[in-house]
């Protein structure tokens, strides 16, 4: 690898480009009929800027689409010193000059690192990283639990990336406590294959590690979508909410457990349309209203939010590739409402809550009947970390072909094809139903092999089978008819009590994966 170091000077930066140039087309020097001349001009400033201008318009004569990022990034990443700031020059020059700058699919695989610090005092670290491309679009890795050289082979893939976009890599130890510790971070430019970076201490940029990574390069396959479209895989986190397990004095069985799951291609669907909160709602008005009784609505929801999708060690996490990682995710097991023992590795007959977020583009849900929803004033607030704006939210469930009715319990899963009902039942942000279309093809385009029938919430066979799916829980599954909606037991303290604690001691906490009142009657909104 490279060691050549820019210092930020016109020689320098005259330098490198020269250095990216003979990278980029050896044979450049037997051109003659539409070279620029790349001699530094008098004027240290203007030279500069020349020297790069020049480098651009070299660019769009000689090289195409593909071969610019191929080769020129490749030069850049091998270099070290500021070249993140030579990438931000061009870019800001390729904005000045409007040139047609390329864009390009990318595959990221995070393989490891070693060298890291010990971090605790018990044990060595838990090493997680956050990486973002050009601050548009962000990864959040699983936790290493108690090592110093973490594995991680994890995949990003991101369509329609800008050719001169930078990754910036920020390393963390989970911690325990409200805070996670800082280890370091590194900054490269995108160019194809094999990365090796040191990551850099907060303190005297001490070298804290080092980093490896793998880039895969392609032209873009959809060149008229938005830029930095996620597009997989579909990766998710379980978090089993053990801290609130503990604070609520629950059992095993109401153990619920909340998913984020992070799905391919939203914007693709829905654009920029997004759906604010409803200001014809009564509950709604109570979050996202002016004055004090608003503001303390919301920090209790955002601290029950914290709670519920805590970043921890014993958090799940897997990736869906095929339907059945998907069925795996609704079976009833031991640590969700209303299971027994004989349903455990069986698809659930349960109706879940959702939001798609916009910060992050993710599906969160849970069961619409879990026990953390007591008391707070909106279920999809709390899912949503009261934003004001959700792409979508609202129910969904499963259910076999031909629906709940006519299954026989006798029949295995895996005999049958199964179906997602999803709707906008939703009164907190009340989803327009023109945009249902939309969701279906979203789904459709993450979850290949489902049926898809997306529902209004006043729609009529959208009652029968959500009221076919629960009364199929409570006859064959063991369901109580109070766990189908959210309570809580005599003495049991509440999440939301907890929250309001945490609330007014002013006491936070940094651990979820962003840096989300039981149904009311037929007809009426969710919450």
């Amino acid at each position: 690898m490279d060691s050549a170091r820019a210092e930020g000077t016109p020689d320098t930066a005259f330098a490198i480009v020269k250095c990216m140039l003979g990278r980029v087309l050896p044979e450049a020097s037997t051109v003659t009929d539409q070279r620029p001349e790349l001699e530094r001009p008098p004027g240290s400033n203007k030279g500069e800027r020349d020297i790069l201008s020049d480098f651009l318009r070299y660019i769009n004569i000689y090289c195409s689409m593909s071969k610019f990022f191929t080769h020129v990034h490749e030069a850049v990443s091998k270099a070290r010193g500021n070249t993140t700031d030579i990438a931000a020059k061009t870019r800001a020059f390729a904005e000045e000059k409007m040139l047609d700058v390329p864009y390009v699919d990318l595959t990221i695989k995070f393989i490891g690192a070693s060298g890291l610090p010990k971090m605790d005092v018990v044990g060595s670290a838990d090493p997680y990283f956050i990486a973002k491309l050009d601050d548009k679009i962000k990864f959040v890795s699983t936790v290493k639990v108690n090592t110093l050289t973490p594995v991680w082979n994890e995949m990003w893939c991101v369509k329609n990336v800008p050719a001169h976009a930078n990754l910036h890599v920020q390393v963390m130890d989970k911690d325990a406590g409200p805070k996670d510790d800082y280890i370091g971070r590194f900054s490269i430019t995108v160019g194809p294959g094999a990365k090796e970076a040191e990551i850099e201490g907060f303190i005297l940029k001490r070298t804290k590690g080092t980093f490896w990574l793998h880039i895969d390069v392609n032209p873009p396959s959809r060149p008229n979508a938005p830029a930095y479209i996620f597009d997989g895989p579909i990766r998710f986190t379980r978090h089993f909410s053990p801290t609130v397990g503990l604070l609520t004095s629950i059992n095993d069985e109401r153990l619920y457990s909340t998913w984020k799951m992070y799905i391919r291609g939203v914007p693709l669907f829905f654009g920029t349309t997004t759906q604010g909160w409803n200001r014809d709602y009564k509950a709604a008005q109570s979050i996202f209203g002016p004055g004090p009784g608003s503001l303390a609505v919301r920090s209790s929801i955002q601290a029950g939010h914290r709670m519920l999708y805590a970043r921890t060690t014993r958090n799940g996490f897997g990736i869906i590739e095929k339907p059945t990682d998907i069925l795996n995710l609704l079976h009833g097991g031991k640590n969700t409402l209303g299971s027994r023992t004989f349903a455990e590795h069986r698809i659930k007959p349960v109706v879940y809550t959702y939001v798609i977020a916009i910060d992050d583009q993710s599906f969160r849900f849970s069961e619409t009947g879990a026990a953390f929803f007591v008391d707070f004033a909106s279920k999809h607030a709390l899912h949503a970390n009261c934003q004001e704006a959700v792409y979508y939210s609202g129910e969904f469930h499963p259910r076999p072909e031909g629906g709940w009715a006519s299954f026989s319990d006798d029949t295995p899963d895996e005999a049958v094809k199964w179906e997602l009902v999803i709707d906008n039942n939703s009164g907190t942000y009340s989803p327009d139903p023109m945009m249902l279309p939309a969701l279906k093809e979203l789904l459709e385009y993450n979850f290949p092999g489902f049926a898809i029938y997306a529902f209004d919430r006043q729609d009529p066979r959208l009652t029968e089978s959500r009221e076919a799916c629960r009364a199929y829980a409570l006859k064959y599954r063991g369901v109580k008819q109070e766990e189908l909606q959210p309570h809580a037991n005599a003495g049991e303290e509440t999440l939301s009590h907890q929250a309001a604690a945490t609330t007014e001691s002013g006491q936070g906490t940094d651990t979820t994966d962003e840096t989300p009142g039981a149904d009311t009657e037929q007809g009426a909104p969710s919450s």
